[in-house]
């Protein structure tokens, strides 16, 4: 491998490398799902302004299914589970077994790609395995057993994600690719993190949302007319919303009249 390359793996393992520290300090304080939707809408607002340029609007139609996979396996799943790693780990446990992400590729090139592995890369393989054993040896770390699960769990779908994008990126923009990934997340961890926060019930009411932006969008990007008709029902979903999201208010006042 050229010089090159090693300066740009470099450079990546560093910054990549302190994403680690991190999630240790962050997560205690935003929870594992609302660290998660931090780093996923600062990422999105970054791509957001570049995919939305027509040149790109074009290349996401043959693209979104794609992004779709790696929303979840690239970003929802694994993020997600080193997050809740970290409560059980220290941040070098962490990066540790995030690099058995390296050999769990070569496994799934070889199971789906047909990639050649040579006697040192079976040999290499095997010694990560007794790295992984030793990390994780209760007798000789305080990490938990579940905490190392999650980590090699999440760098098992790195791992099948960096597969998948070499399989798939040949016929598709790889700006696209990776950045409507992460647009997609951003939106399934919102809904997440609003069932973490306010409930099942209360989340679902984001589907009254979606006509009324449908209209404003419809009549921002494609001059569609707005009606009265129109206007008349977005309040009166506008209205349903608020009183069916108002409930913990009033169990609030209500606890406090009480006391």
């Amino acid at each position: 491998m050229e010089l090159r390359y090693w300066v740009v793996l470099t450079f990546l393992g560093a910054v990549w490398g302190s994403a680690f520290i991190f999630i240790k300090v962050a997560a205690p304080e935003f929870g594992a799902i609302g660290l998660v939707q931090a780093r996923l809408t600062i990422a999105s607002l970054v791509f957001i302004p570049i995919l939305l340029r027509k040149k790109y609007l074009i290349l996401l139609k043959p693209a979104w299914k794609h992004s779709l996979v790696l929303a979840v396996t690239n970003n929802a799943i694994p993020f997600s589970l080193f997050s809740y790693g970290s409560f059980g780990a220290d941040s070098n446990i962490l990066a540790i077994l995030n690099a058995t992400t390296a050999f769990n590729t070569m496994i799934i090139a070889l199971l789906w790609l047909g990639e050649k592995v040579t006697l040192k890369q079976v040999f290499g393989l095997v010694l990560g395995f007794i790295g992984v054993i030793i990390l994780v040896n209760p007798e000789s770390s305080s990490t938990s057993i579940i905490s190392a699960l999650f980590c090699l769990i999440g760098a098992a779908c790195y791992s099948f994600s960096t597969v998948f994008i070499q399989k798939y990126s040949e016929k598709t923009d790889k700006m696209v690719l990776i950045g409507w990934s992460i647009i997609f997340s951003c939106f399934i961890f919102g809904y997440v993190y609003l069932i973490e926060k306010i409930g099942a019930v209360k989340t679902s009411t984001v589907a009254y949302f979606l006509p009324v932006f449908g209209i404003i969008w419809g009549a921002v990007f494609l001059n569609e007319v707005i009606t009265g008709g129109i206007i008349l029902g977005c309040a009166t979903i506008l209205i349903g919303v608020f009183f069916a999201t108002s409930n913990k208010r009033n169990n609030i006042s209500g606890e406090i009249h009480a006391n």
